[in-house]
């Protein structure tokens, strides 16, 4: 009886032990971006074709796109004052000169017909003679004319008779054409001086976009500023990645655009832009950069392109700034107290601009710089 007990204990015994051995305890690890997480290779390859990288978006906001074959080019002239202001101020001036210039050599030329064919140029020095013109005697002279009756700049030396009608008719029709020159070239050189994108030079960005820790959190972030006292109204900015993308039927998108969510759920993306501010995106599991890790992250083509728009306060106008990042290609890091600690290089180009504050002490984590200026990422300092 004692032994049928001792086996029973130990089988009991070993029952309960392939138990404990065959269901161990689940551990739930939290999920982290594929930056921050330890189990991915961190080896970067250096072997990268070196060819110029071409933006979408150039450092001075513009986009870096040429239409090509475009056929129905009369939709730029149903539009001519949006087209005269979009060109560049030497053909915007070009034209501003061409057009007058040869309205008055076209009335003029008018001017000198009547002349002509009414036969005043055979009796210039004949006292009894009316003229249509006085004192017009070639083309020269009715182009002249021609320029004191379209400036109106008051007529002297030569003046027009009540004896021509059709001299008449032909200063009304010259007097309202010319209102109309004047009214729309002067409308196209106000607009073209007065372009509240000028106001938007004095809007700087950081010269890096930084990911990094902040409040715990894997965050990308960059710095934005206004160098005049006047504010920005009613300020908000929006970021795009830009990035080529296959779709799951096979189709290649090259420029594929998706939103980075600087706080637009919350309001963050509303800016009262006194001092320089900060901008953050978290990366979690709705950020585009979710699925990019480390090593992948200096291989992948993609562009940042942020917008800042707001109303100019002065005037009302609203206006746009445009900023720019292309792929990873810098990491730095820095030995301090036995952490790694990011390096602050995300300067503003201006006296005033605050530096972000150090991220709390959190466990080693990869620490990846967006740069605009480098073209190959030199290999990690300790």
């Amino acid at each position: 009886m004692a032994k049928l007990t001792e086996s029973m204990t130990n089988v009991l015994e070993g029952d309960s032990m392939d138990q404990d051995v065959e269901s161990p305890v689940a551990i739930h690890q939290p999920k982290l971006p594929k930056q921050a997480r330890d189990d991915l290779p961190r080896h970067i390859s250096r072997d990268r074709t070196k060819r110029k990288i071409q933006r979408y978006v150039r450092k001075d906001g513009k986009c870096n796109v040429h239409h090509g074959n475009v056929r129905e080019t009369y939709r730029y002239l149903t539009d001519i004052f949006t087209t005269l202001v979009d060109l560049k101020w030497r053909f915007n001036l070009l034209i501003f000169v061409m057009v007058y210039t040869v309205t008055w050599l076209f009335f003029g030329m008018i001017w000198w017909l009547i002349a002509y064919i009414r036969g005043d140029m055979d009796h210039i020095e004949d006292p009894s003679w009316t003229p249509c013109v006085t004192n017009l005697n070639g083309f020269v002279s009715a182009f002249l004319f021609s320029i004191e009756t379209e400036t109106t700049i008051g007529y002297g030396y030569r003046v027009i008779t009540d004896k021509c009608p059709e001299g008449i008719i032909l200063l009304l029709i010259q007097s309202v054409l010319g209102s109309i020159v004047n009214a729309f070239m002067v409308g196209c050189m106000f607009v073209k001086i007065s372009q509240p994108k000028k106001r938007a030079e004095t809007l700087v960005f950081s010269t890096h976009a930084v990911i990094s820790m902040r409040d715990g959190k894997l965050c990308l972030m960059f710095r934005v500023g206004d160098l005049r006292n006047s504010h920005i109204v009613e300020a908000s900015i929006r970021a795009k990645l830009i990035k080529s993308k296959q779709t799951s039927e096979g189709e290649f998108i090259p420029l594929n655009q998706t939103d980075i969510n600087v706080g637009y759920y919350t309001g963050d993306d509303r800016l009262f832009l006194v001092s320089p501010l900060i901008i953050s995106h978290e990366i979690n599991q709705q950020s585009p950069f979710w699925e990019i890790s480390k090593a992948q992250l200096p291989k992948e083509e993609l562009e940042i392109v942020v917008i800042l728009e707001g109303m100019v306060e002065a005037t009302g106008w609203p206006s746009e700034k445009t900023a720019q990042w292309h792929r990873i290609s810098r990491q730095r890091w820095c030995r301090q107290t036995g952490r790694d600690r990011s390096e602050d290089t995300g300067q503003m180009h201006h006296q005033g601009a605050q530096t972000p504050s150090k991220p709390p002490p959190t466990p080693q984590r990869p620490r990846t710089w967006l740069s605009p200026n480098s073209s190959r990422p030199p290999p990690p300092r300790d």
